[in-house]
């Protein structure tokens, strides 16, 4: 019986936090050998909780440098930690590419390279392509951004504007042996996508990226677009002799995360659907969500109540109003802008790396009173919703997530739990 179910809520995304954090994920997945010497190098939210893992179970010398997020760092001894900026490249993040890069160029055969890498790699391990500035870089992060591109797209036109992306960071590193140990943040766990794949084989192509490009309207200065038509933007492909000693392993991933929250729902004797990875405009899918619960409380299909809904994956927002808020903030308004107060349905949507979006929030928890709530303060939940202001609108209600980082990422994490329509609501 949940007797709480916001507490309930919070206490499945804890546990999705948990089941990929480094420090319960990566010792298992290191080499059984750990006594030689080590050159560690990181990039992506995770990072620095992640450089925290190695140093308390790599038994040789290890040194090194890695980068995360602003907010996002820790205390290592061993291996320096650099913040920077995300999810728009700053400078910061210019100079540590440049240091990786040189840090692994010119080791021997002998050599060992420990790459961590996690989601936010690619904004922050950002080395522009020859004759391409970092304003540039940013200028097409954001107009990507706002467009409603998905993370493959955004990362297949990263890859080719960068000097280190697209397995040119396992060019640098050859011919040492390079270990890449990655957490997943993206839908099907692709190597390639994950902060678009700097030390592994990539499948996509220049003329790809143009495309892309061009299918979002996104307009390039000409030097870009000439350097996107030349044979020397082409990434690192399957088959090329530096990636002989390279090694990729994923130590968490989406999947992980919901199979932990499964788990708990089961623990506690309450049976849950689980969705998958998704994507998709974060207002489409909430769509989809609220469907799916009107047909459990309705007709107890596919599953009777009470119940939880998990999905995760990574869902976009295309940019139309100037609102604040992520798209777990858009996907939980209109969630609630659909079921409108519906009884006994409450839902849960932030990000596990603890930030929606550019926020200062996780995400956003509705109640079956959110809706009413909004109404009684003259808050319109269509007219938040139009403006992008998931934000605004969770905020007034007083239902933020604020966890602060967590130092890992797996993307979303969504639950909705349906306990059948209840007379008495409570908060």
């Amino acid at each position: 019986m949940i007797t709480d179910p916001k507490a309930f809520l919070n206490e499945l995304f804890e546990t999705a936090v948990n089941a990929a954090h480094p420090r319960h994920v990566l010792a298992s997945h290191l080499p059984a050998d750990t006594s030689g010497r080590a050159v560690v190098i990181g990039a992506g939210k995770a990072a620095a909780a992640m450089a925290q893992a190695i140093e308390n179970t790599w038994q040789g010398e290890i040194s090194g440098l890695v980068v995360t997020r602003y907010g996002h760092g820790a205390n290592c001894r061993k291996i320096e930690v650099v913040e920077a900026a995300h999810p728009v490249p700053d400078d910061a993040g210019l100079a540590v590419a440049g240091r990786v890069m040189e840090l692994v160029s010119g080791l021997s055969k002998d050599d060992r390279v420990i790459f961590l890498l996690s989601g936010g790699g690619s904004a922050l391990l950002s080395l522009p392509a020859p004759g391409i500035s970092l304003p540039d870089k940013q200028q097409i992060n954001k107009a990507l951004l706002k467009s409603g591109a998905t993370i493959g797209e955004m990362n297949c036109v990263r890859k080719h504007l960068s000097a280190i992306k697209g397995g040119r960071l396992a060019k640098a590193c050859f011919p040492a042996t390079l270990y890449t140990y990655a957490i997943s943040d993206v839908p099907g766990d692709e190597a390639t996508v994950i902060a678009s794949g700097p030390s592994v084989a990539d499948p996509t192509t220049s003329a790809q990226a143009l495309a892309i490009l061009a299918r979002y309207e996104i307009d390039v200065a000409p030097h870009i677009r000439a350097w996107l038509e030349s044979p020397e933007s082409e990434t690192v492909k399957a088959g090329d002799p530096c990636l002989a000693n390279s090694h990729f392993a994923l130590i968490a991933t989406p999947q992980q995360s919901l199979q932990a929250a499964l788990d708990k729902c089961e623990s506690r004797g309450i049976p849950a659907l689980v969705l998958g990875d998704l994507e998709g405009e974060s207002r489409e899918v909430a769509k989809v969500h609220a469907g799916i619960a009107r047909q459990i409380i309705n007709h107890g299909q596919p599953i009777q109540p009470p119940c939880v809904i998990l999905s995760g994956g990574e869902t976009t927002v295309t940019v139309r109003g100037n609102g604040r808020g992520g798209r777990n903030a858009e996907f939980l308004l209109s969630l609630t802008e659909n079921l409108r107060g519906q009884p006994g349905v409450y839902a849960l949507a932030a990000d596990t790396d603890g930030i929606d979006g550019s926020e200062d929030n996780a995400g956003c928890i509705m109640t079956p009173q959110s809706y009413r709530d909004a109404l009684a303060q003259g808050i319109n939940p269509t007219d938040m919703l139009d403006n992008n202001d998931g934000y605004g609108f969770f905020s007034a209600l007083d239902s933020l997530i604020v966890t602060g980082p967590t130092r890992t990422n797996v993307n979303d994490f969504r639950a909705i739990l349906i306990l059948g329509d209840q007379p008495n609501d409570s908060e």
